[in-house]
Parts: C-alpha cells; structure tokens; sequence
C-alpha cells in the first residue's frame, strides 16, 4: 500500500470508529503515541484505544491530511482534526486542531505513529478550566523533558 492509500484507510477507520480496520494497518509490534490517550503498542491495542477511548470521550471525527511526503521508511504529513465532545461540560462542542503526524513504515504496514499538535487549545474550545488544562500541561511537559534527545536541551 502507498502512503496517501495509507493515509485515506487511516483516516477513514478514525472517522468510522473502526477499530479492527486501525489496527489492521500496524504491524504486530506497531505502535500508535495519541497526544491525549499516551503509548498504545499491536492492533489490539490501537482497535481498542479507538473504540473505547476517541470514541467514548467523541463522536462526528473528521480528519483531512494534506501534504504527504514519504521516503518509503518514513512519511510526514500536515491535518486538520476535529470531534464533537461527548464529555460531560463539553459535550456538543466541537475542537479542531491543526497538526503533523510522522509515520514509520515496515512492508506497507505502519510501525510507530506519532503526532504533534497544540493539545491545549483543543482542550480550551472545550471549556476546559485552567486549572485542568494546567494539569495536563504539567503532565505532557514532563513526558516532553523525559525524552532521551531532551537530555542535551536540560544543561545549563
């Protein structure tokens, strides 16, 4: 499969809420790291964060990737992503982000994806209160400084 082929069967097993269809498209050791959800390692566990975890806290996904580049090993692309919460003191809002994803590819299979995007202002459109999204601020920003390549940006 050619990345935008991967690209289009990626999104459209989001947006359906399609676990076994996500899945299908890592392999066995494959893993997925969600900005909110963390580290989800083989299929099972990508189906299983996509059906009891996006869909439970949202509904209504709709993610467009644009820009694709793919050297076969690795592909980059640009999105824009959006969900209606089903949260309670959200539900009903809507949030979209703009971000990039990164994908390491193995035989036409995905073996990591990873993404980056501005998490808070998505938290912010869902009336989130400061004090949470400080919370989840802190949380992120230490998984960010426990990184290895970090080490070397922490010296004084």
């Amino acid at each position: 499969m050619d990345f935008p082929a991967i690209l289009k069967e990626f999104t459209a097993a989001v947006e359906a809420g399609d676990g076994q269809r996500l899945g299908a498209l890592f392999t066995a050791g494959g893993t997925y790291h969600d900005t909110f959800y963390g580290l989800f390692k083989g299929p099972a566990e990508i189906a299983d964060m996509l059906e009891k975890r996006f869909w439970k806290d949202a509904e209504s996904f709709r993610w467009r990737m644009r820009h694709p580049v793919c050297d076969g090993k690795t592909g980059y692309c640009e999105w824009t992503f959006s969900y209606a919460s089903t949260m309670p003191g959200s539900r009903g809002l809507r949030a979209v982000c703009e971000g990039m994803s990164r994908f390491t590819l193995e035989d036409g299979k995905i073996k990591a994806y990873d993404e980056i995007f501005d998490g808070a202002t998505a938290l912010s459109q869902l009336n989130f209160p400061p004090e949470r999204i400080a919370k989840v601020l802190r949380k992120w920003s230490a998984e960010r400084r426990a990184l290895p390549q970090a080490a070397e940006h922490l010296k004084a």
